[in-house]
């Protein structure tokens, strides 16, 4: 999630939230109440300008460090991480803290396979950015074994149509499909979790977030990959104990969130290798049970002018 989402993203989604009603004053009044939200929450969100530690390399069962990868050194399963600043690792202060760090160990020990762990996310990234990174992946050389792509926060904050996000995730996914390459995607985050953000900006964020979820996981699917809701999974943790899951700048989890993640991720992954050695997974729930907004949660949507519809963009990516 990028530092200019802090800066512009919440206000811009508020300004969207409002564009187009035909509410009049009252939708003039409301536009200018979640602006000043939206000011109010950058305030306190911290900008988090530093770089994620650096942590690829081969990741082998039972040893606590990373191995430094050469061309022409062995390894069993070559996994890549794509998307956005949460799958770079941003809130992390060392490299053992990042989620693909955290995931590759897990796959290797569950698996006793010597894992390869190449990153391609950048910070920032929305899904409109998901091709690029897979260009530069073909462009390194061979397609991974496997994959995980965590997207979603920046398409909310950046107000981008709901239906052409999560069609270039398809896309994205569908190419590394092609390729025999195992994907595992973590939807889009429940963005009500980040107290920061006042009410009722928050409901209007959190509710686009999880249709936006909604949408990823079905455009996963269809393209051959593997969704995980994180916002119906790890939301309930993340409101109980915040101090403990972010990081110190409100808005990035932390070693701890992330290795939230990492629990939910590596057991989709490690049976889409079908390597799985944990018995039966549980059926995860559909995203998301909490999407439409309850009755406070429409009326105050009704006054804001409600989410926008999805916005109309062209099909090049």
């Amino acid at each position: 999630m990028a530092r200019l989402t802090r800066r512009t993203g919440l206000a811009a989604s508020a300004a969207a939230v409002v564009a187009g009603s035909g509410a009049g004053t009252l939708s003039w009044v409301a536009y200018h109440y979640l602006m000043s939200q939206a000011g109010a929450a950058r305030g306190v969100i911290g900008r988090n300008v530093a770089k994620p530690p650096e942590a690829d390399g081969v990741y082998v069962p039972g040893e606590s460090g990373c191995r430094r990868w050469y061309r022409g050194d062995p390894f069993d399963l070559h996994l890549m991480i794509f998307g956005d600043s949460t799958a770079a690792g941003v809130g992390c202060a060392t490299a053992q803290e990042v989620p693909g760090v955290q995931i590759a160990r897990r796959l290797a020990d569950e698996t006793g396979k010597r894992i390869r762990l190449s990153t391609k996310a950048i910070g920032g990234a929305t899904s409109k950015g998901l091709s690029g990174q897979v260009d530069a992946m073909f462009v390194a050389g061979p397609p991974p074994d496997a994959a995980v792509i965590l997207i979603g926060a920046n398409d909310v904050t950046r107000k981008n149509s709901i239906r052409a996000s999560a069609r270039r995730l398809g896309s994205a996914v569908r190419r590394l499909r092609e390729r025999d390459c195992e994907v595992v995607v973590g939807t889009c985050p429940d963005l009500g979790v980040v107290t920061a953000i006042p009410q009722p900006l928050r409901t209007v964020v959190r509710t686009w977030g999880l249709r936006l979820a909604r949408a990823q996981a079905q455009a996963t699917r269809t393209a051959g990959g593997h969704a995980v809701p994180l916002a119906d999974l790890l939301s309930r943790e993340f409101l109980a104990a915040p101090d403990r899951l972010f990081s110190p700048d409100g808005f990035h989890p932390s070693a701890a969130g992330y290795e939230l993640a990492a629990e939910q991720i590596v057991p989709v992954l490690a049976s889409a290798l079908g390597l799985w050695h944990g018995g039966p997974l549980p059926d995860l729930p559909e995203v998301s049970e909490s999407a439409p907004p309850g009755p406070a949660g429409r009326g105050l949507t009704r006054v804001a002018g409600g989410p926008p519809p999805p916005q109309r963009e062209p099909d090049a990516t």
